[in-house]
């Protein structure tokens, strides 16, 4: 939640004014958020007698009964909105679909811009109350997902927790087998390991950017692994999962690193073992001389002309490099390549690409995806963002088509945006 306290004084040419926005919410941990044994997540909404739950489709169409026979149990009205959350549905005709729904639940902000033909309905941002912290999710996430995820825990505590790093090194294949420990059959002393990475990477997290809250320091540790990926994550014909992606770019990063004698060869191969042991990538074909280049120009415009490159040095801390040269860079492209070669698969991951995972699709959920598309087509118009028979600015037309990640055949291309790219929605 945000508070927003501020003084006006008159001064001898006009008027000062002095404020701050404090911000304060909660993290809780709790398995079985939606059991009715649990009221944590009711009592938020107790004083409103309503709920509006944004969710992707294939969590409604698994938790979607349990959702609401909770909340019926508690007597508040629930109201879904029901959407699509891969990397290429992160649009704005997407994000207006959702405000539809904010708009006639009734949530509106001051300070705000006009949308479709109201005053001030879309606006300032505003901290959460509560999170709750829910693993037994995890019992329905398919692994190739749990190994994704895996790589954001690698990141964290391979330039900031050390214990963390020497956990997931000891329990890497336990942990993505029995989904940090959520599945059947999982024992007890494995569970208290999980939770306990969970906990720490959390909190270290939250630790480095709680001071940093809009972003506003560019030197950031959790930008590790950050630095190349956004341009080669989405180069392949079917995009890299994010965790192979980034963990390409850690990959390549801790060679730099080991390159300039920044980091030992004990803990650059520590790393490496672990992003292979795990099934991530740590190369790829296309992750070349060229898409270096342009992703340096791409990144160094976003972080105020510097490269601000976050590297491991030693294993547990951090360091950024902003004197690297192509020269420098592509000498260690070469060396990493090389030694890739050493590894299983040649450094490669194991399904390492998008698939319906990612995208939200299933076989199940046409008719929502239709009924989400029309909605998004119905917030572009009001607000002059045109999306008729398929068109959309720079974009395809329907009908384009895209090969799934796994090989069994191609969607019908439905378009999700202003990027015109396409997802698919029936099989």
């Amino acid at each position: 939640m945000s508070d927003m306290n501020a003084t006006v004084q008159k001064t001898a040419t006009g008027f000062h004014v002095d404020g701050y926005e404090k911000i304060t919410y909660d993290f809780t941990f709790l398995d079985g958020v939606f059991d009715i044994q649990n009221s944590q997540l009711a009592d938020c909404y107790k004083r409103w007698g309503r709920v509006l739950a944004v969710t992707d489709f294939n969590v409604f169409d698994i938790y979607g009964e349990q959702m609401q026979k909770y909340f019926d149990h508690y007597r508040l009205t629930l109201k879904l909105h029901k959407t699509k959350i891969g990397e290429k549905a992160k649009t704005i005709p997407t994000f207006l679909s959702i405000v539809d729904s904010m708009t006639e639940f009734g949530i509106i902000r001051k300070v705000a811009v006009n949308y479709g033909n109201y005053k001030n309905r879309l606006g300032a941002y505003h901290a959460p109350i509560h999170t709750f912290l829910d693993f037994t999710f995890l019992r329905t996430l398919p692994t190739a997902q749990i190994r994704n995820g895996f790589a954001e825990l690698i990141k964290i505590s391979t330039c900031s927790h050390l214990d963390t790093f020497n956990l997931l090194d000891k329990y890497c294949e336990q942990l993505i087998d029995t989904g940090f420990g959520r599945k059947n059959g999982a024992s007890k002393g494995l569970v208290e390991v999980a939770d306990k990475i969970n906990a720490e990477g959390i909190y270290e997290m939250l630790r480095l950017e709680t001071p940093n809250l809009h972003e506003i320091g560019l030197d950031r540790v959790i930008a590790y692994g950050h630095t190349w990926s956004p341009l080669h994550e989405l180069i392949p014909e079917t995009p890299l999962r994010h965790g192979h992606a980034i963990s390409i770019d850690m990959a390549y990063s801790a060679t730099l690193a080991n390159s300039r004698k920044l980091l030992s060869d004990r803990d650059y191969r520590r790393i490496l073992d672990l992003f292979s042991r795990a099934g991530l990538s740590m190369d790829h074909p296309q992750f070349d001389s060229e898409i270096l280049d342009k992703g340096t120009a791409a990144i160094l415009k976003t972080r105020d002309g510097k490269l601000r490159a976050a590297v491991p040095s030693p294993l547990g801390q951090c360091k950024f490099l902003n004197d690297v040269d192509r020269k420098e860079m592509n000498a260690a492209l070469l060396r990493h390549k090389k030694i890739m070669k050493s590894y299983p698969r040649q450094g490669a991951g194991i399904e390492a690409y998008v698939d319906a995972s990612d995208t939200g699709y299933s076989a199940s959920n046409g008719a929502a995806v239709e009924a989400i598309e029309a909605a998004a087509e119905k917030a572009g118009e009001l607000n002059g963002t045109t999306i008729r028979g398929g068109h959309v600015p720079n974009g395809h037309a329907n009908g384009v088509k895209e090969k799934l990640a796994n090989g069994n055949g191609y969607l019908d291309g439905v378009t999700n945006g202003a990027n015109g790219f396409v997802n698919g929605s029936r099989g």
